[in-house]
Parts: C-alpha cells; structure tokens; sequence
C-alpha cells in the first residue's frame, strides 16, 4: 500500500489487530510484518492515536477540516479588513503615466484604491477589487475626456449663472 495513506478506521483495526497479537505472545516485529507495515509506521500512528476508538478519530478528523475552514475564513476576513482600512486612510496613487506614480491626499475615481491597496498589502488585484466592489477593467483604463469637454463645462456654468436655478 505504498503512497496510499490509510484510513483512520484503517488504523484503528490494524493497531487493535497488533495488540491482539501481542498478547498472544508474538513480539510487535513479526505482528506489524503481518499487516505489511514497520514498526515506525507502527510506533507513529500509536503515538497519534492514543487509544481511540474509531469514531473518536473520526470526530477529530473531522473537527481538524471545519478548524481549517474557519481559519481560512478568518484570513479572509481579516484580509479584507485590511484592505478596506488601507483604501480608507486616502494615501493612494494616482497614475501619472503607465510607469509613473505619485501619492495623493484626495479621494480619487472608482478603481484608484484598489491599485495601490493590492501593491502595498501584496493581495492580488483581483481579491482588491473584489472586496471593494469594483470592475478589474477599472485598473487598466484611464478615462480620457472628450477634446472640447472643458468648452462644455465652461458653457453650462456660464448658463446657470445666467439662468440660475430653475
């Protein structure tokens, strides 16, 4: 049964089934031999199992799966905590061009903080945006406006000063 990892059930009955034959009078040697194990493999899963029985184990294995869970759970939690405190402080970077940076104080357009959160916390820019609830495609375009935009700005506040409010 090389590279296949037993059972706990597994264990259970083989380590039983030695202890039966000790008491028999053979020596723990020729009792491992006959279920085609060493005596190390012997002496480590008695020292794991401690003389449980099998739902005992089970129960553990079990309850080992749903701790890692958790713990996994909690790392996730935590990681986004982390993020969303490093998106709220407002020290991000605003791109200046593709391979220059600089920080700002100032809130910046939706995509800004996940960029620099997923650089200074080194999470994935996915898991960044995820947790801040933006688009990844935020991340690589950098909006542009139109030619005569700033004309257009100029004449609509031109008009509500003129017109006020209506």
């Amino acid at each position: 049964m090389t590279g296949e990892r037993e059972q706990p059930e597994e264990i259970v009955s083989k380590l039983r089934q030695v202890k039966v034959l000790q008491g028999r009078g053979s020596t723990i040697a020729e009792a491992v031999r006959q279920f085609g194990m060493t005596q190390q493999i012997f002496y480590g899963w008695r020292k794991l199992d401690g003389g449980m029985q099998w739902s005992q184990l089970a129960r553990m294995k079990k309850l080992e799966k749903e701790n890692q869970r958790l713990r996994r759970v909690a790392f996730y939690l935590t990681l986004d905590k982390l993020i969303l405190t490093e998106v709220a402080t407002g020290n991000f970077v605003r791109p200046l061009s593709s391979d220059q940076w600089w920080p700002t104080v100032s809130p910046l357009p939706a995509g800004a903080g996940s960029l620099n959160t997923h650089v200074a916390l080194g999470v994935s820019q996915r898991r960044a945006c995820r947790t801040l609830g933006q688009h990844r495609s935020t991340q690589h375009k950098v909006p542009q406006g139109e030619v005569d935009e700033q004309r257009l700005t100029d004449h609509i506040i031109e008009l509500s000063d003129q017109y006020g409010r209506y």
